[in-house]
């Protein structure tokens, strides 16, 4: 069976973890040996057998970020016909499955690893393309032949923000995690060297700079905790100039009330990640969107206890009181996810993580049940066992229907 999955990130361009599902997927899938996975990416070719590079049209060059990206997707369609089955990851690749399952006739699937509606301050990063985008995602969620959802409760977003979809089309199939690429190793030479002390506490925080992700409110919760306490910040790819400011005002402020706070702003080799996870105390996801996460399945790898906002599909992934802690949240339903009351949830938040700082031993237990969940139910073969049975049963009710 072929199948060819279009996506915007795949490596070495990988910068969410949307990129990290896809590149696992694909080599979960190849290694079946009965599916011949073709990778259809954004940016330029790479040396990889049976993927090909799409750069944008030179032609587009001055269009809009959504304009251009509608101008890859159309490169890459007509380069599916004779596949299968089409599989697109993200709404940058959506419009091309669904334009190549128009053109080819065959069956397109949609992973759904955030969805538009429900990331309204995008408008600040897109403009008018933010309406072009939420077109393209729209188009292709109505007309394909299944969504896979990451998680029970990113399954609720879909049918909630595109109602005249057959809940019957939407499956859930988690996230995942490498357990042999992720694990607990420390280097405390690196640990060092990026200025964090490896022998004291600390709070750790791995992800781009977007509203999606919540850091005001971890930088907010951080000047409550203990004054021994350290705060990492891996975090770096902001949205917009806007966010980017609001976040460097809320480090200088904290900069200025307390010792040990650490920004690293580029992106790190996975393992300096792991060095840095493995060398601190807790991990903080403070997301208020968050479809599944999984920085948190990295964490829990390395046997780090988390502390996340229970929202989208992270209670599915973090047990409350067995794997970390999940931080109570009540959220606008206009798709922003805004807290209603942000100090209330800043304050739960530190405390949540002063709980976990101040009781090292119940954090470790923590972070070895984390490893052992991790490990158990996030495999990737599962998952790609999982995905192959969406492909079958979207096959037979093809040929079904054409019967």
């Amino acid at each position: 069976m072929r199948v060819d999955i279009l996506t915007k990130e795949y490596p070495p361009n990988i910068y969410g973890g949307a990129g990290v599902h896809v590149a696992e997927l694909v080599r979960a899938l190849r290694d079946r040996g009965d599916i011949d996975a073709r990778v259809r990416a954004f940016g330029e070719p790479v040396s990889e057998e049976g993927t090909t590079g799409y750069a944008e049209l030179p032609e587009l060059a001055a269009a809009n970020a959504a304009v251009r990206t509608m101008g890859v997707d159309l490169a890459m369609a007509g380069d599916c016909v004779g596949a299968d089955l089409v599989h697109s990851h993200t709404w940058y690749a959506n419009f091309g499955g669904h334009v190549a399952s128009l053109l080819g006739g065959m069956p397109h699937v949609v992973s759904a690893h955030s969805l538009e509606p429900m990331r309204p301050w995008k408008a600040e990063q897109l403009g008018g393309g933010y309406r072009v985008s939420s077109f393209m995602e729209r188009t292709a969620y109505e007309a394909a032949d299944a969504v896979i959802a990451v998680s029970e409760g990113m399954r609720q977003d879909v049918l909630r923000s595109y109602p005249s979809i057959d809940p019957d089309r939407v499956k859930v199939v988690h996230n995942g995690i490498d357990s042999q690429l992720w694990q607990r190793h420390r280097d405390d030479d690196t640990v060092r060297r990026h200025g964090v002390d490896p022998e004291a506490k600390s709070v750790i925080f791995v992800g781009r700079i977007t509203r999606q992700k919540g850091l005001p409110y971890l930088l907010k919760a951080a000047a409550k905790l203990p004054p021994d306490v350290q705060l990492v910040l891996c975090a770096g790819a902001p949205d917009t100039p806007e966010i980017m400011a609001e976040v460097t005002s809320l480090m200088d402020e904290l900069k200025a009330t307390r010792e040990g706070v650490v920004w690293i702003p580029e992106m790190l080799p996975r393992g300096e990640v792991i060095a840095l996870l493995s060398a601190a105390t807790v991990f903080a996801c403070p997301s208020i969107y968050e479809p599944l996460g999984i920085v948190n399945l990295e964490a829990m790898a390395c046997e780090l206890p988390v502390v996340a906002t229970a929202t989208g599909g992270i209670p599915e992934v973090v047990v409350d009181g067995e794997t970390g802690w999940l931080v109570p949240i009540d959220q606008k339903q206009d798709g922003s996810g805004i807290p209603l009351d942000p100090d209330r949830f800043v304050a739960d938040l530190a405390a949540a993580l002063t709980e976990a700082v101040s009781d090292p031993a119940r954090a470790d237990a923590m972070g070895l049940a984390g490893r052992k969940r991790a490990v158990d139910a996030f495999s990737w073969a599962t998952i790609g066992e999982r995905t192959n049975q969406v492909y079958l049963e979207v096959l037979r009710q093809r040929a079904l229907t054409s019967a």
